[in-house]
């Protein structure tokens, strides 16, 4: 997934992770909560529910605040958060695709279309660029759970159709259908993912030159920096030169 995975590599580098360690954690109890609501309080009933507490664990988010989120999720207490997909172009023609978890709609698309507006972009309907990315089951693993030829063989002897590893750690991807089965077969073999999802991978990468890349990078930053938005996937590969530029 060029442009999430570069996206977040640059973010990475920049030493933006730990800066907002803070936002992190508030984006895992919500998804918690919501996955919480969304079935039975009981992680082995609820599969989504039973990645989102892998993910938060992985992120090492406190207890309390994981079983409080499982609390308001599963009462009538607590903000009813909407999921929102917002769609839209960026510089170059770049493809974004932003999710969101939110408990004022008006709010959140107000704020997505002034990030697009305001950083040579434009906001779409939905499914206006969503045709140029897969659905995807996908799983992640540590770098150091295993070596890239042990993952690429658990992966698809578990059902996954492709994996993908690099010095970040292991991405799995699968058919949307068979993500609860797959992450289960490899976690009997490598234990717990540090997470699993339903995303979006890019069907064909979009390069982009150093000054669209720049004003890219700060719609990507904007978006991510909003509170509601869960996730922001682009289609963007960026070349070397430019990696070390927005790395810079």
């Amino acid at each position: 997934m060029a442009g999430h995975s570069q996206f977040k590599n640059i973010m990475h580098r920049k030493g933006r992770q730990d800066a907002k360690r803070a936002r992190v954690f508030t984006r895992l109890v919500r998804e918690v909560q919501v996955a919480a609501r969304s079935g039975l309080p009981d992680p082995a009933s609820n599969p989504r529910l039973r990645a989102a507490l892998q993910a938060a664990r992985s992120a090492n988010v406190p207890k309390d605040n994981i079983e409080r989120a499982i609390k308001r999720g599963s009462g009538v207490e607590g903000e009813a958060f909407e999921e929102v997909r917002y769609e839209g172009y960026g510089p170059g023609g770049v493809a974004v695709i932003v999710e969101t978890l939110t408990d004022n709609r008006n709010r959140t698309a107000a704020e997505v279309r002034a990030a697009f507006s305001k950083l040579g972009g434009s906001l779409g309907e939905t499914n206006s660029v969503s045709f140029q990315f897969d659905r995807v089951g996908e799983i992640r693993y540590a770098v150091d759970t295993a070596d890239a030829d042990t993952m690429f063989e658990a992966a698809i002897e578990a059902g996954a159709e492709d994996c993908q590893s690099s010095e970040e750690g292991h991405e799995i991807f699968c058919a949307p259908d068979d993500l609860n089965t797959v992450r289960e077969a490899l976690e009997a073999r490598l234990g717990p993912p540090e997470g699993a999802r339903l995303g979006w991978r890019p069907q064909v990468a979009v390069p982009v030159d150093a000054d669209q890349a720049e004003t890219l990078f700060k719609l990507l930053e904007t978006l991510d920096d909003n509170d509601d938005v869960q996730r922001v996937v682009s289609n963007v590969e960026f070349d070397d030169a430019v990696l070390e530029r927005l790395s810079a």
